[in-house]
């Protein structure tokens, strides 16, 4: 098993730690889901276990792009700086978010963004080199990888699109219902708010103070309740009304 390079803090993130579930971890993960038990084994064997303090920065964009990392615990944020040296934030990503998937199709061998700690995290490091190997090795699972990476493109072209052309309604309610569990559900879907507001405020640009006066506006108008960090979208079809009306 991986080597753990800080001590967990707490009873409760060493469970995280077990070979069990690290093999759970990695089998989350949608390209490996197919790996018998002993190739996640190895890849296992072959991984680092990591802990980053709050503002820590796993790795930083151009870099060589050496690991692929899964998040176990914590939050961070990916970040890609534009050339005047402005920083966007792209997404967050909590336990079970891969980190450099985009790196590992890329001639030029680096990371294509930052990305940096929000909260104590714990992240799973793999060798960019085996899964690359797995993927040669399983056309399975680099299918599903291809599949994985369409839709994170599609998703970014999306953002791209609201950010030129959509109002700041339109960039949040496009975000939650992305969150949402996939499938049509009757009961109300929630989504869990656990990424700190100025960071989500950041990554949908707009300031926060302009998040929160939108999600009192959703929530009066029926669309959605809030309750600390768990949101309930309570009426799917006026909160899809918003993306076609001016905040």
């Amino acid at each position: 098993m991986p080597t753990v390079t800080v001590p967990p803090s707490s009873s409760s993130t060493e469970l995280l730690f077990k070979p069990k579930q690290l093999r759970e971890l990695v089998l989350g993960v949608s390209w490996l889901a197919a790996l018998s038990d002993d190739e996640v084994e190895a890849l296992l064997e072959a991984s680092v276990l990591r802990t980053l303090t709050p503002r820590e920065w796993l790795f930083r964009q151009e870099t060589p792009a050496e690991w692929l990392h899964i998040v176990i615990s914590g939050t961070v944020r990916l970040v890609r700086s534009a050339g005047d040296g402005r920083m966007a934030t792209i997404r967050c990503a909590e336990r079970g978010g891969t980190l450099g998937e985009l790196s590992m199709v890329s001639s030029a061998g680096v990371y294509l963004y930052s990305s940096e700690a929000l909260r104590r995290t714990h992240v799973l490091s793999i060798p960019a080199a085996r899964c690359r190997e797995i993927m040669d090795c399983q056309p399975a699972c680099r299918a599903e990888f291809m599949s994985r990476l369409a839709l994170e493109l599609t998703e970014r072209l999306e953002d791209l699109a609201l950010l030129t052309q959509g109002d700041a309604m339109s960039r949040l309610v496009s975000y939650v219902l992305r969150q949402l569990p996939a499938g049509r559900m009757k009961a109300p879907r929630v989504v869990r708010l656990t990424i700190p507001k100025r960071w989500l405020a950041a990554q949908l640009a707009m300031t926060p103070e302009t998040l929160s006066r939108l999600l009192g506006k959703l929530r009066d108008s029926g669309a959605i309740n809030i309750d600390r960090q768990r949101l309930t979208v309570l009426d799917e079809h006026k909160l899809r009304d918003f993306m076609m009306t001016d905040a």
